[in-house]
């Protein structure tokens, strides 16, 4: 098994909405704001190659939408899905499974684009499947009012219609030999070295990947910690629909993240890709960062 990140595109959101109640003053020091109270973002995606899968973990915000919708987002550098794919010598049409954590736009958008004629829209990956779970599927297209911006039907239901969208935990499930491991938060999966932790705070059945690579936990880190500077508990996003369940859900992987000595693999923060984490007298704070090169290669 190998593993690759790939870069799908960076932006900017305002830092506030990303902090939530916590003060400038103190997220400041770690994910400084321009001018506009604008931070930088990536969307840092994971591909697995395992045999003959090749696993693409999130696809980023894709590029289908207005020109007014990205005028939102800042979006800066020049990262894409494809040159990043092409840089590690493969192509989207290889891609044989699309794994989503979540479904809000900047995770999901790019699974889905226009169709040839731009009369409507088709999946990205015509040759794979597409993995969600049934309690966030059905989260994401009957949306709360909170989160209907962040669901857009054109990045989800072309999956469905298309035939090749599948659910984790059902007959055709993305973990084949799936079992429990004693903790309701956890499914686990021994044939690929591949577990799931479900996270309800930022949105409903959020799956944060975990994967067994060359002796380490790596682990996507999705929106349970968009950016090192989440680490403190109480740094929980503006977005976050529970924020309450957001800090414990946070709390129980942390620890057992510092525990097993975790890579935590961050798809939001532009400066930090991998990192761990340890126990201190103020709870688990950042051990050292890595890129993925450092580490893997």
């Amino acid at each position: 098994m190998k593993l690759y990140p790939i870069e799908a595109g960076n932006f900017k959101l305002d830092g506030g909405a990303m902090f939530g109640v916590v003060p400038k003053s103190l997220w400041s020091r770690t994910n400084p704001a321009d001018s506009n109270n604008m931070i930088d973002i990536a969307a840092r995606c994971l591909l697995i190659e395992n045999g003959d899968r090749l696993t693409l973990i999130d696809t980023g915000m894709g590029n289908k939408q207005s020109d007014k919708f990205f005028g939102y987002y800042f979006q800066w550098g020049d990262f894409n899905i494809d040159d990043s794919l092409k840089k590690h010598g493969f192509h989207r049409d290889d891609i044989t499974d699309v794994f989503m954590t979540h479904l809000h736009f900047d995770h999901c958008g790019g699974s889905v684009q226009w169709n040839k004629d731009r009369t409507g829209y088709e999946p990205a990956f015509k040759n794979a499947t597409y993995w969600s779970n049934e309690r966030h599927w059905e989260w994401a297209t009957k949306p709360n009012r909170r989160e209907q911006a962040s669901f857009l039907k054109e990045n989800i239901l072309p999956m469905q219609e298309s035939g090749q969208l599948r659910f984790v935990g059902d007959a055709h499930s993305f973990l084949s030999s799936e079992k429990n491991n004693g903790d309701a938060n956890f499914s686990e999966a021994k044939e690929m070295d591949f577990s799931i932790f479900f996270a309800n705070g930022h949105t409903e059945k959020q799956m944060i990947p975990q994967i067994n690579y060359k002796g380490k936990t790596v682990a996507f880190m999705a929106d349970l910690l968009p950016t090192a500077g989440h680490l403190p508990l109480p740094f929980v996003m503006g977005y976050d629909t529970r924020p309450l369940l957001t800090m414990p859900e946070k709390e129980i992987f942390l620890n057992k993240a510092a525990d097993n000595n975790y890579y935590l693999f961050l798809e939001h923060d532009a400066h930090n890709q991998i990192i761990t984490v340890k126990h201190t007298e103020k709870g688990v704070r950042l051990n050292e960062s890595f890129t993925f090169s450092e580490l893997f290669n």
